[in-house]
């Protein structure tokens, strides 16, 4: 008999010490931690294109869903695939309708994703309501960047048509075509660089405060400082002689003008090898009734070539469209 306590006493241990390693919550996967530059800041560095194929704003029917169900994601598949299937078409179909875009074969489609819009904030995933100065700002106003039908002057043309800018979530948000972006930095800097109409940010990490706020511009000054593994960049002294977004060509959705007090807080935050993830808070209290965000991965291809915009250089439409206005007046 004595010789099985022993062994009632280990059985009775296992058993408890089971129970307890039973009740310990696994551990969660420590917090990717970024690699260093030199001088000891997160290293974001790299070419990191934008991904195209997700809506600014989540469709009604979603609610308050931020990804997509398998049956979504699969109809968005299918789209993904007719479409390259028609990129891929050399002739025009015969009898086909075409259009005076470029040819399909120049836009960056990106690979379908489950995100469901890239706007996380409101829940709904949908642009707040205007506020009423808004609202009669831009039904009264004739904005420089904003085209109505004239051709009276080049002043009549769309900011972007004139190969001026996007603005700056524009610039960086994925559309069309030249979606890359690229992160360079240096001690007390950094550095990021659009390829849609090569708009250059040097941004500033040594805590000083913005210019003067009579100087403002279409891409304003932005100011940064790191967060942990975050970097932080708040961007202020806006005009408001441009959208936000793509400034009206093309990106459905375009929340269009702000106004002069509009303040851009962004992060990039390296959350993988590959991966950066990327979101934009927009507060702009006299042009939406609350703020906004919008969030997108970046992932790194170092493979990326960010080709010249030579946006001015054949940008014949310009002329062309000045030039078709003045005949037609001679015709009438």
């Amino acid at each position: 008999m004595r010789l099985l306590f022993p062994s009632v006493w280990v059985i009775t241990i296992v058993i408890l010490s089971s129970a307890v390693h039973a009740q310990t919550p696994p551990r969660s996967p420590a917090p990717y931690k970024a690699p260093r530059t030199p001088w000891g800041d997160p290293d974001l560095q790299g070419l990191w294109p934008g991904n195209m194929g997700v809506p600014l704003q989540r469709p009604v029917e979603f609610g308050d869903r931020t990804t997509l169900t398998d049956t979504e994601f699969a109809r968005r598949e299918a789209q993904a695939r007719s479409q390259a299937e028609a990129d891929a078409q050399e002739f025009v179909t015969p009898g086909a309708a075409v259009g005076l875009g470029p040819p399909s074969h120049w836009t960056e489609r990106g690979v379908p994703t489950r995100q469901a819009s890239l706007i996380i904030h409101p829940e709904n995933g949908r642009l707040p309501a205007l506020t009423p100065e808004a609202e009669k700002r831009r039904r009264e106003m004739v904005l420089p960047g904003e085209w109505r039908g004239q051709a009276d002057s080049y002043t009549d043309m769309n900011i972007y048509y004139r190969c001026i800018t996007r603005g700056l979530l524009g610039s960086i948000i994925p559309v069309v075509y030249g979606n890359g972006n690229e992160i360079v930095q240096a001690p007390g800097y950094v550095m990021l660089r659009n390829e849609m109409i090569h708009e250059s940010r040097v941004i500033p990490l040594d805590g000083s405060s913005h210019v003067s706020s009579k100087i403002r511009s279409y891409m304003g000054d932005s100011r940064g400082h790191w967060e942990g593994e975050t970097l932080v960049v708040e961007t202020t002294n806006f005009t408001d002689k441009v959208a936000i977004g793509s400034n009206g060509a093309g990106y459905p959705g375009d929340p269009g003008y702000h106004s002069e007090d509009l303040r851009v807080i962004e992060r990039f935050t390296r959350t993988s090898a590959r991966t950066i993830q990327y979101e934009a808070t927009i507060n702009d209290p006299k042009t939406w009734i609350q703020p906004w965000t919008i969030s997108m991965p970046l992932v790194n291809d170092p493979n990326y070539e960010l080709f010249e915009y030579a946006c001015h250089e054949g940008n014949h439409a310009m002329s062309n469209i000045l030039s078709g206005a003045r005949a037609a007046e001679t015709v009438k």
